[in-house]
Parts: C-alpha cells; structure tokens; sequence
C-alpha cells in the first residue's frame, strides 16, 4: 500500500546520521524498552529518564534517536496499526469468494494484533496520549481498510453466502471484537495465542454470518 499518512508520524528531523545495522540496532532496543514501560505504567507514568536507565545509557542517548516520548510512543503504535490495517492490501488471495476474503482478512486481523501485543493495545489504552495528525493518519488508515471489507461483505451479500442488513455497521462490529484484547489478553494466560486467534476468528465469522464450517481448510490456514 503506498501509505498516504506517513507524513504524520514520520520522524521530525532525524537526530542521527544516515540509518546503518547499528543505528537501527540501538533505536530497536530503545523502542522496546520503551515499549515495557508503556505497557507496565502507561504513557503519563513513563519517562524518558526511565527509558535511557533501563538500557544502562544516559538520557541524550535515547535524545539522539528521539525527541521525545511522545515520538517513542507513536513510533510503536504506528507499527501494529499499518500492519492490522493493511491486511487486505495483496492479491494473493484475489481468486478466493468474498466470503472466503472476508474470513481471511477476519482471522489475519486477530493474529496481526496478538501478534504485535503489547504495542496494538496502546490506541486502545490511551487515546488521548497521540497528537491529532497521528489520529488523523491512523483513521485514514482504518478507512482504507473498512472501505475494501465492505467491498468484499457487499460481493458477499450479492452472491448468496452472507446475510445482514447494514455493511458498515457489520464490518465494525465483526473487527471491534480483537479491539477489546487490550482489557484482558495475556501472552501467558491459559490459551496459547493460536488458539485465541482460533476462538475469536470463529466469533468473528458469526457476526458475518459465516462458520468455520463454511470454509476450506486450506483457506482458514492461508491466514495464518
């Protein structure tokens, strides 16, 4: 997808020299050590002090990669969200019946934000912590995505193999149900991820009004 948002969140003059193997390395590291503290504290609570010392570095160390917390933030949330948002873009799967597209993409949206856990519960946490051209860019990303999974529920509907009323309104609901994992998900907890990603991609296909039983084999594993 040629992303037309990338304005919004990209770096605002970049600190460092041109990217190498160890600049990467080193703000990658920054990146998740950020990302444990946001996710153990929240936004509000975590500093960029707290940042540089659980890396054993000074502060103008995380400086020299960042401005400051709230890039490190949106910098992990921008991820997740191109990633769940563009699970549609590709013609692999472009020969599949809608309905076998719609579970695809269903299912691929479910394991893409247990994927990315803990960074794609962010938005979900602390809304309030982005800048309005971030939440811009990151709806204009969520409309590229409801706009092609209506697309394909419609082709759906036309040909028999799904029934429902309003589109929108059951795309919404089909993909609000990984939106709450952020209120419970655990990595450890008694599921393992796949099978999570199993039990709500069949939650899921219901709200469309498919079933597991609806699908080729084949199919439901190409999602991964």
């Amino acid at each position: 997808m040629s992303n037309p948002c990338a304005a919004a969140v990209a770096p605002r003059g970049p600190r460092q020299r041109a990217p190498t193997a160890g600049t990467d390395e080193k703000r990658e590291r920054i990146l998740r050590a950020a990302e444990r503290l946001f996710h153990e504290q929240g936004y509000a609570r975590t500093t960029l002090d707290q940042v540089a010392a659980a890396l054993g570095v000074s502060k103008p160390f995380v400086y020299y990669y960042f401005h400051n917390k709230q890039e490190l933030f949106e910098r992990l949330s921008w991820t997740p969200a191109v990633a769940c948002f563009t699970v549609l873009d590709g013609d692999e799967h472009a020969h599949l019946p809608a309905q076998q597209q719609v579970a695809l993409a269903l299912r691929r949206l479910i394991a893409t934000t247990i994927a990315h856990y803990p960074a794609a519960f962010f938005s979900y946490r602390e809304p309030q912590a982005y800048r309005p051209e971030y939440l811009a860019a990151q709806q204009a990303l969520a409309r590229h995505f409801y706009d092609r999974l209506c697309v394909l529920l419609e082709r759906a509907r036309a040909a028999g193999t799904l029934q429902f009323n309003e589109t929108r309104i059951t795309a919404l609901a089909a993909c609000s149900i990984p939106g709450f994992l952020y209120s419970w998900y655990r990595p450890d907890g008694r599921l393992s991820a796949d099978a999570v990603v199993a039990e709500l991609s069949a939650l899921a296909w219901r709200v469309v009004g498919l079933s597991p039983a609806d699908l080729p084999v084949d199919a439901v594993a190409a999602a991964g």
